[in-house]
């Protein structure tokens, strides 16, 4: 990469970040979508747009889209990048929280890492090689992966179906590390219905949705067994109407983190089966596996080995390894397609007030992904 190049991808880089694109606001997505596809197109490409999607409330999602050449449409399995443009961080984080600032070779913004930098080096990687590459490069970007990736997941496997590889642009790991296994993830939403009262003339009248779903966090948080790699964690909470009323009606949301197929079959049925305390309480849970485990299979390992020679070929060190974390080549993976992930830009901090990327990591990435699409 040039210093012209790398000038360049910042400068485009600041203009995407100043989009902040919380899964929650469709419009700013959009907004960022239509930019891209704006470029797109005067690079030549084909842009293939899926909207009206929500979420499995019925919320409304940003637009997913496909872009590809034209001239190499076949149907010949070629390589699918994979990325997002939604983010964690609210309308507003950029103006006050995390500004876009440079620190020595740190570069801050909300969601730079995870993972707008990572999907502008996919889409400058596909402009420039979408003719000389061996196999046909085809490049989804989604809208809602921050939430599970509820309405794009079919889209996703159709996408990965059509591959023989997916390359996933998630943030590469400081050290110049890539992902090659994921966990499993799973969300669940807990809503207790309680009986009304005033806390002092009539408390023994009531009966408390808040007190139920103490007892259902406390036996939630009991499940998680690090030795097995099970980790389920109450992350929001809400309910009631009043420091002097009991609770009619408290709810929560669930994360699930399990290792493999097996242990997500059984973490599933222990939170579902999960029944009230109280019985004058009503309790319900839903909820399932919304990403399948990510285990490094011999096509994974070929593709790390691959990654390692044009690393080394380039005079840089990689490393892989197995993340907690869930992402969309979680679904690319459990179909059994050799899947790559954290090829995107190398930085920290994601979902945080401290998200950044390492700039001279660009350069290194830009190899590392482009030598991929070449020798692949």
């Amino acid at each position: 990469m040039s210093s012209e190049d790398l000038s360049s991808f910042l400068a485009e880089l600041k203009e995407w970040v100043s989009i902040e694109t919380p899964t929650t606001s469709p419009d700013k997505v959009n907004e960022l979508g239509r930019l891209i596809m704006s470029s797109a197109k005067d690079a030549g490409l084909a842009v293939e747009i899926h909207s009206g999607n929500m979420d499995t409330r019925g919320v409304p999602l940003g637009d997913h889209f496909v872009l590809f050449d034209p001239e190499r449409m076949s149907n010949e399995k070629g390589i699918l990048l994979l990325s997002h443009i939604d983010t964690v961080h609210p309308i507003g984080t950029l103006a006050h929280n995390l500004p876009w600032k440079q620190e020595r070779d740190r570069l801050y913004g909300p969601g730079i890492a995870d993972m707008k930098a990572g999907v502008l080096l996919a889409f400058r990687a596909l402009a420039r090689l979408s003719r000389q590459s061996p196999l046909p490069i085809r490049m989804l970007v989604v809208s809602d992966e921050e939430i599970g990736s509820p309405s794009s997941r079919q889209l996703i496997e159709e996408e990965a179906s059509k591959a023989r590889y997916v390359l996933v642009t998630e943030p590469g790991r400081p050290g110049n590390g890539i992902v090659s296994g994921r966990k499993g993830v799973g969300r669940y939403f807990l809503s207790c219905h309680g009986r009304p009262a005033h806390s002092g003339r009539a408390h023994a009248e009531g009966r408390s949705a808040i007190r139920e779903l103490a007892h259902q966090i406390l036996a939630l948080e009991a499940m998680t067994d690090e030795s097995r790699g099970i980790t389920v964690n109450v992350g929001l909470i809400s309910g009631g109407t009043g420091a002097n009323v009991v609770a009619e009606h408290a709810s929560a949301v669930v994360d699930l983190r399990v290792p493999d197929a097996a242990t997500g079959i059984e973490m599933n049925e222990r939170i579902l089966g999960l029944k009230a305390v109280d019985p004058d309480v009503s309790f319900v849970v839903e909820g399932e596996i919304n990403r399948p485990g990510y285990v490094k299979s011999a096509g994974i390992a070929a593709l790390v080995e691959k990654a390692q020679a044009i690393s080394i070929a380039d005079g840089q060190t990689l490393f892989d390894l197995s993340t907690g974390g869930g992402s969309d080549g979680n679904f690319s993976a459990a179909m059994g397609i050799p899947t790559l992930d954290a090829l995107g830009i190398v930085g920290d901090g994601a979902h945080t007030l401290q998200e950044y990327i390492e700039i001279s990591s660009i350069p290194v990435r830009w190899n590392l992904l482009t030598e991929l699409l070449l020798q692949l």
